[in-house]
């Protein structure tokens, strides 16, 4: 049985983004195209919020996006996600001003999702904050996926 993975927005970004001379940012866009090019090993999966954040914004950018996300299975999000999303927020896992990334959590919990995979180092994939997220999440009742980057997730 494949693992789930539920796939941020930031994945999308820079799967599909223009190359760059920082380095960190060219060196997360090689990552994601190696573990991209492996994730037949996975069931994959995003949300309605993954859809909206790639479409706004910059028109050239959003579009580049989105054409990395047909075929991937969209995840409903039930209708208690903004009741388990709002402790993230209320319980300082996610700042009041990145509640979308609460709401992606919240998803992957609630849908079961093994991983939820991001590039997403300030707000999701952060060590300072992990504990806190797993905590909020567990007093919800669900289980925590396991929050993490392409580079912790490639396999040989």
């Amino acid at each position: 049985m494949k693992r789930k993975v539920y796939l941020e927005t930031t994945i999308a970004s820079y799967l599909t983004a223009l190359p760059t001379r920082d380095l960190v940012r060219a060196a997360h866009q090689q990552i994601t195209t190696e573990w991209w090019q492996g994730r037949d090993r996975f069931d994959l999966f995003i949300s309605e919020a993954v859809l909206q954040e790639a479409g706004a914004g910059d028109p050239d950018a959003s579009g580049r996006g989105l054409t990395a996300l047909p075929g991937i299975r969209g995840l409903a999000a039930p209708k208690d996600v903004a009741r388990r999303a709002h402790p993230l927020v209320t319980g300082g896992a996610v700042p009041e001003n990145a509640a979308v990334d609460a709401v992606h959590i919240a998803v992957a919990a609630v849908n079961g999702m093994d991983f939820l995979l991001t590039w997403n180092c300030r707000h999701i994939a952060n060590a300072a904050t992990r504990g806190r997220i797993e905590q909020v999440c567990r007093a919800a009742g669900v289980v925590p996926p396991v929050i993490c980057t392409p580079e912790e997730l490639l396999e040989e």
